[in-house]
């Protein structure tokens, strides 16, 4: 993911700042446009930056909105910190439309599903892993994808079915979201029903890479994932997008949800019934998952 958070949060965890340091890592950033149709009901389509991020020996898959607005992120955060008052950022912040965060392994390609759930006032990382062995059906057919000589492949995942084009151009065995196994980079993946269609855009390196994005940072969010078999985690999960504030409810007394947040309008009530909606909003906006069915082994 890129992965949802509560800019309220942010706001909240803001003074004890971000840890800044060098990295010596250096990643190739892949960006790829996804189109996607939210509701399966819709013809409504919708588009998103996302980014595949290839490091030595592993690769990282999520949406970019949050990424990028880094640096806009920490100007606020700074200017809060200097000031002492604490400012509503989500008046001004986008949020993204996808919040999970795929990490593969090299050479293995072993998966890691992550996302973040609220328990009591921090984040935490829940995630399954699973290793896919994708069925690629190799055409002998060739086509331009933007400035890449592609060729075709097809594949059945998820209950659906694919039609990827990849490019020996780039040298990586990747892909977006959880795709991977051709010889060359998947430059363009939709399935048979258009619900889905990432097409590469554009790369670039990445300098002082961190897998860790500045507003992650500053919300107390690290790399320590809770890994759990994928039924349990799709439980938990759900559980909370019904209920996003359930574990920090019993821990607010109503003189607490009736004080006034300073430079943020309303009360911390007003505020947890906004983010709670944020929250519920988001999580109803697609009820069309790229996913339809789980592999066997998934449901252990």
């Amino acid at each position: 993911m890129k992965q949802l958070f509560s800019i309220f949060f942010i706001a909240l965890f803001a003074f004890a700042g971000a840890q800044d340091k060098d990295s010596k890592e250096t990643a190739n950033r892949f960006f790829y446009e996804l189109t996607f149709k939210p509701k399966k009901d819709s013809a409504k389509l919708e588009k998103v930056m996302t980014i595949l991020d290839i490091v030595k020996d592993r690769s990282i898959y999520r949406d970019y909105t949050m990424v990028a607005q880094d640096s806009i992120l920490k100007v606020q955060v700074e200017a809060m910190q200097k000031s002492g008052v604490y400012k509503d950022m989500s008046k001004s912040m986008k949020m993204p439309k996808f919040s999970e965060k795929i990490a593969k392994t090299y050479p293995d390609m072993k998966i890691q599903y992550i996302e973040r759930i609220v328990n009591g006032m921090s984040p935490i990382g829940i995630g399954y892993n699973e290793t896919i062995k994708f069925d690629w059906k190799i055409s002998n057919e060739k086509e331009k994808i933007g400035s890449y000589n592609a060729q075709k492949a097809t594949a059945e995942y998820g209950g659906r079915k694919w039609t990827a084009w990849f490019s020996t151009d780039l040298p990586f065995q990747d892909g977006s979201y959880k795709f991977s196994g051709l010889p060359g980079l998947i430059v363009k993946i939709e399935d048979d029903g258009k619900n889905y269609s990432w097409v590469l855009q554009g790369n670039k390196k990445v300098s002082n890479w961190e897998e860790l994005s500045y507003g992650e940072k500053i919300s107390n969010i690290n790399l320590k994932v809770t890994e759990m078999p994928r039924s349990k985690f799709e439980k938990t999960f759900n559980d909370f997008k019904k209920d996003p504030f359930a574990s920090i409810r019993p821990m607010i007394t109503q003189e607490m949800m009736s004080k006034s947040i300073p430079g943020m309008d309303g009360t911390i009530g007003d505020m947890m019934k906004k983010q709670e909606k944020m929250y519920k909003d988001f999580f109803n906006a697609n009820d069309n998952p790229i996913e339809l069915t789980q592999s066997s082994s998934d449901k252990k």
